[in-house]
Parts: structure tokens; C-alpha cells; sequence
């Protein structure tokens, strides 16, 4: 079963966005700036050093600048293992593939569709997480024994 791992809305005005849900729901709001297309992240849920919801069964979410010609309907993504196998799965299931396969650096590759109802949906295949490396165990501090006492031998007395 693949999961809604992240949902997309569109924007007008960066600025007003971000004030109207910082202040409506306390979300997170961050700007990737031009390099990112304007995109602006989402965090409506604590996350992890590496961006994932704390949570099980939470998501954070995107907001896209409104550019004309493009659908600008809110959206789910769903994370797939397989992204060309999973466009086939959609063709044969009556949606629409829309356009092609685009790299999001450090994230993966995605592509909208249009499910049977005419739902923008996104699929995300997503890069390979890297695994946390263990934490270190320190060594036990040693402590030196001390040497066992030795033992003072008793003279006998002759009398």
C-alpha cells in the first residue's frame, strides 16, 4: 500500500501565506527560494533532523507558486517504490500521467497525475533515506584496580 506522504497547494502572494497560516494554525512556513521554484514548506507537525513527521501518520505539506497553464488544485502526494511502474498503474487504471518525471534535489522524482475523477494527484518516488549512523558507545571509563593490599608478615618473636 503506498502512502500520502506530503500535500501541495498553490499561492499567490509568499508573504500573506505564510502570515495567514503561521497565524491560523501555528505551521512552520519556509521559503526554498528561487533555486526551488519559490516553493514554500509546510511543517504542520514536529519533525525529525532529517524532515520527517515525528509522528506516525502525520504529513507536512507545500505550497507552489500559482503559474498560469499549470493546475493549481490542492493535491496529496503519495510516496511509491517505483515511479515508472506505478505511471503504467495509473494509465491502465483510467488516469492521466501528466507530463514527465522531474528530480527534486535531495528529495527524488516526481510527477503529477489526474486520477479518474480529474484529481491532480502527485507521486513522489523518494531517494533512499540515508540510515542513522549508531551513536558511538564511549568506553567505560576504566579504573585502574587498585593493587591488592599486601599483606605485612608478622615476625614471630622468638622469647
Amino acid at each position: 500500500m503506498d502512502p500520502v506522504v506530503h500535500f501541495e497547494m498553490a499561492y499567490d502572494d509568499a508573504t500573506r501565506l505564510a502570515k495567514f497560516y503561521q497565524a491560523a494554525f501555528g505551521w512552520k512556513m519556509k521559503g526554498l527560494g528561487e533555486q526551488m521554484g519559490h516553493y514554500m514548506l509546510a511543517g504542520t507537525t514536529q519533525a525529525s533532523a532529517d524532515g520527517m513527521p515525528k509522528k506516525p501518520g502525520m504529513i507536512n505539506g507545500g505550497f507552489f507558486r500559482r503559474t498560469p497553464g499549470v493546475p493549481d488544485q490542492p493535491s496529496v502526494v503519495i510516496a511509491v517504490t517505483d515511479l515508472k511502474k506505478a505511471m503504467a498503474n495509473v494509465a491502465s487504471a483510467g488516469g492521466q500521467v501528466m507530463g514527465n518525471p522531474m528530480d527534486i534535489p535531495g528529495i527524488g522524482a516526481f510527477i503529477s497525475i489526474k486520477d479518474s475523477e480529474g484529481n491532480r494527484v502527485g507521486m513522489l518516488e523518494p531517494l533512499p533515506m540515508k540510515k542513522a549512523k549508531p551513536a558511538k558507545k564511549k568506553a567505560a571509563a576504566t579504573k585502574k584496580r587498585a593493587a591488592p593490599a599486601k599483606k605485612k608478615k608478622k615476625a614471630a618473636r622468638k622469647g
